[in-house]
C-alpha cells in the first residue's frame, strides 16, 4: 500500500475495501437541518481506534457551524465533538487501547504534533491549526471525501493520540459534555492560576456555567453565581454554588464589589464586560470562554486601577483533557442534560431549544440506541 503522512501520523491510502459503513445524521444544507446520511470513515490504521459511538452531546458551537454563522461549509455535513462510545477495534501499533475500552473523542482529531504548542500538550493551540473533529478540510485518506465529520454517527475512527479513556463513572449521556463543555471550564481553572479557597464567580448559568459550578466546588472554592434571571437561584444552589446575584440588580452588583477572585464568563453575546470587572478584587482574574465577535469596550484604567487580569480560553490538549475526565470522575461531575433520540426531528428541535437557551443543561443524543439507516 502507499504510505503517507499526516502530522506525524502513517497511515495507508489504498484501503478503500476496509473502509467504514457509517450512519450519520448530517446537517443537508446552511439552513442546519438534518438528514440521515451514510459515509465512510477512513480503514483502521496501524495508530487508529475506532469507537462504535454510544452517546453525542450537542454542543452550541453545532449549530453555528451547521447554519454558517462560522463561515462557509461543505455539505452534508455531520457535526459533533462531545463524543464517547466503545472501542471496536484497534490498529497493530496502538498501545493505550483495546477492544471494550470505553473511549471519548472531543474537538479536534489531529494537529501538526510538530509546532511548540503541540510539543508542550497545547494542540487546541496547534499553530498550523488543529484539525476540528467536523468541518475541517483535511486529506481523502484522512476522512474520505476530505473533510472530517463529526459525532452525530455510529462510528469513528481516531488515531490513539487524539482518543481518551472515558471512565465507567462517566460512560454515560451525563459524560459526553465533558469532552467539550467540562475542559473548557477546567482548561482555563488549571491555566490561569484557581486555587482551592478562592471566591469564583460563574456568569451566565447555562451548558458551560453549570458544569462550571460542579467543578468549581469541587477544587474547592466558593461559588457565586451571577445572572440576569432570579428562577435560576434554586438550581444554582443545587448545583453547589454558595451565592447567588443578579446582575441587573443595581444594588446586589454593587454589595457584591471586590468579592471574587476569579470570574468565568461564559456569556456568549455583546454585555457590558466593566460591571462584571467591578466584582474582582485587586489581583482578580476573568477569563472570556465565549465567543462574543463585539469588541469589549474595557480601558486600560479599567485593568490599571486594580491590576486585573483580563483572558481567555478554548477546550484543551489532550492530555489536560484526560486530566479532566479524571477529576470529573473522582468528584463525580457530571452534567445536566436531556437525552434525544437520534432523528432528524429530534435534533432539529433540540437545536431551535438550544437557541432559546431552552434546555437544562445540554441536549444528548442517545446515538447507540436510536440512530437507524
Amino acid at each position: 500500500s502507499t504510505q503517507s503522512t499526516w502530522g506525524c501520523r502513517t497511515s495507508y491510502v489504498n484501503q478503500t475495501m476496509a473502509t467504514i459503513e457509517t450512519r450519520t445524521l448530517s446537517c443537508k444544507d446552511g439552513t442546519g437541518k438534518m438528514i440521515r446520511h451514510p459515509i465512510k470513515r477512513r480503514a483502521v490504521g496501524p495508530s487508529d481506534v475506532h469507537i462504535k459511538v454510544a452517546y453525542s452531546g450537542i454542543c452550541h458551537s453545532d449549530i453555528h457551524t451547521g447554519k454558517e454563522e462560522w463561515g462557509p461549509k461543505k455539505f452534508p455535513l455531520c457535526v459533533g465533538h462531545e463524543i464517547i462510545g466503545e472501542v471496536v477495534s484497534v490498529g497493530s501499533d496502538v498501545k493505550n487501547f483495546k477492544v471494550g475500552d470505553k473511549a471519548g473523542v472531543g474537538c479536534f482529531t489531529d494537529s501538526c504534533r510538530k509546532c511548540e504548542e503541540c510539543l508542550e500538550g497545547e494542540e487546541q493551540y496547534c499553530a498550523n491549526g488543529m484539525v476540528g473533529t467536523y468541518g475541517s478540510d483535511t486529506t481523502e485518506e484522512h476522512s474520505p471525501g476530505g473533510v472530517t465529520q463529526g459525532g452525530y454517527s455510529s462510528d469513528i475512527v481516531v488515531d490513539e493520540k487524539y482518543t481518551l479513556h472515558v471512565p465507567d463513572n462517566l460512560y454515560n449521556a451525563q459524560g459526553a459534555p465533558l469532552l467539550c463543555a467540562g475542559i473548557t471550564c477546567y482548561s482555563p481553572f488549571k491555566h490561569y492560576g484557581l486555587k482551592a479557597g478562592m471566591k469564583l464567580g460563574i456568569v451566565g448559568l447555562g451548558g458551560l456555567g453549570h458544569i462550571a459550578v460542579k467543578i468549581g466546588v469541587a477544587m474547592g472554592c466558593e461559588v457565586t453565581v451571577v445572572s440576569t434571571s432570579e428562577n435560576k437561584r434554586e438550581t444554582a444552589m443545587k448545583l453547589g454554588a454558595s451565592k447567588f446575584v443578579i446582575s441587573k440588580d443595581k444594588a446586589q452588583m454593587e454589595a457584591a464589589a471586590k468579592s471574587l477572585h476569579f470570574i468565568y464568563n461564559s456569556i456568549a453575546f455583546a454585555h457590558d464586560v466593566n460591571e462584571y470587572i467591578g466584582l474582582l478584587k485587586t489581583s482578580g482574574t476573568m477569563v472570556m470562554v465565549g465567543g462574543v465577535p463585539q469588541p469589549m469596550g474595557v480601558s486600560a484604567f479599567t485593568l490599571l486601577m486594580k491590576r486585573v487580569k483580563l483572558g481567555g480560553s478554548i477546550i484543551g490538549g489532550i492530555a489536560e483533557t484526560q486530566e479532566m475526565l479524571d477529576f470529573c470522575s473522582k468528584n463525580n461531575c457530571l452534567c445536566e442534560v436531556e437525552v434525544i433520540p437520534a432523528t432528524p426531528e429530534a435534533v432539529d428541535a433540540a437545536w431551535d431549544r438550544a437557541v432559546k437557551a431552552d434546555v437544562k443543561y445540554r441536549f444528548v443524543i442517545d446515538t447507540a440506541a436510536t440512530l437507524t439507516a
